[in-house]
């Protein structure tokens, strides 16, 4: 569903469209007869609303993301997709919508791709690592014996072994292994990746190319919407949020921005933790202070945002 508005915020058209690379371009289309198209407001501009973006940037449309409408304003003036699409069109008219759509171009595009189906291998391997280790519980004493203590990749070996060489060749490599060989393969290939396109984040401690490509990610392909380091620390979730009341001078952590960036400056702090004698000793001198381990852990993390958006800054 497509509404086109004026810039007096006067609704010129109101239409509905298939989601196909047709209806995209029966879409834009459709609006130009009204007038100049110069910026479209697209819901889930990284889900649903991807491929639409996509499409109206290359046509040189400005695409801005643009979140649900809010609830009290919804009770109060009704839901239905013609009021949506009217609402996502004032939203970038008004300027309450300002963050710009991902155009999905190499190569973060690339990195998403191979991390997504990673991240499937390796649930998978987890889950046969799982299901093998518990009929191993119930299997033959003499069995479970013999499998003892071998690590998972022998005992993959093993296991594989067990099967007679005709079956192996009716129904092909065993899954595990397989789950394996893709993940190595993807990890190389993510680690090429971000050699290729952001060596600087690999020098940094606590980073390696798992944990570069989803920074990577999270910042998208055209990180000049980021302006400043705490709009990427927002955008982590690592900023400080303030929660004072009358005297009582407080902030909490930010429980918002991507979880998954925010997971991974986690990874970073607590790896710096281990081996950095820097971080560590950042560390014994804010708990002399008085300072709690979780507020530690935030600064730690807003540090590590910082460095990162600089770094991110250079490409």
């Amino acid at each position: 569903m497509a509404a086109v508005l004026s810039v007096m915020g006067t609704v010129l058209a109101t239409d509905e469209f298939p989601a196909t690379a047709a209806g995209y371009r029966d879409l834009l289309k459709w609006a130009r007869k009204v007038g100049v198209v110069g910026r479209a407001g697209v819901e889930g501009t990284g889900s649903y609303g991807a491929s639409l973006s996509r499409y109206l940037l290359a046509q040189g449309v400005d695409v801005f993301d643009v979140n649900r409408m809010d609830r009290a304003d919804r009770r109060r003036r009704g839901k239905s997709d013609p009021l949506d699409a009217q609402n996502a069109a004032r939203a970038v008219l008004s300027g309450r919508a300002r963050a710009r759509a991902k155009s999905g171009d190499e190569p973060v595009q690339i990195a998403r791709m191979y991390k997504l189906t990673k991240v499937s291998a390796v649930k998978a391997r987890t889950q046969a690592i799982n299901q093998l280790k518990a009929v191993l519980i119930t299997a033959d004493p003499a069995l479970r014996e013999e499998l003892a203590g071998l690590g998972n990749a022998e005992l993959f070996r093993t296991c594989a072994r067990f099967a007679d060489a005709s079956a192996q060749e009716e129904v092909g490599e065993n899954g595990v292994l397989q789950a394996t060989r893709i993940t190595l393969g993807l990890l190389a290939r993510l680690s090429r990746l971000v050699n290729r396109y952001a060596p600087q984040l690999l020098d940094v401690v606590g980073i390696g190319p798992d944990t570069a490509v989803t920074l990577l990610i999270t910042v998208g392909d055209n990180p000049e919407r980021l302006d400043s380091e705490a709009s990427f620390a927002a955008l982590c979730g690592v900023s400080p949020v303030e929660r004072s009341s009358g005297r009582r001078q407080y902030r909490r952590l930010n429980r918002g921005g991507d979880r998954q960036a925010n997971a991974t400056l986690h990874r970073i702090v607590f790896t710096r933790l281990r081996v950095d004698p820097r971080t560590q000793d950042y560390y014994e001198r804010r708990i002399k202070e008085g300072k709690t381990r979780r507020e530690i852990v935030r600064c730690l993390k807003r540090y590590a945002a910082r460095e990162v958006f600089h770094l991110v800054g250079q490409l």
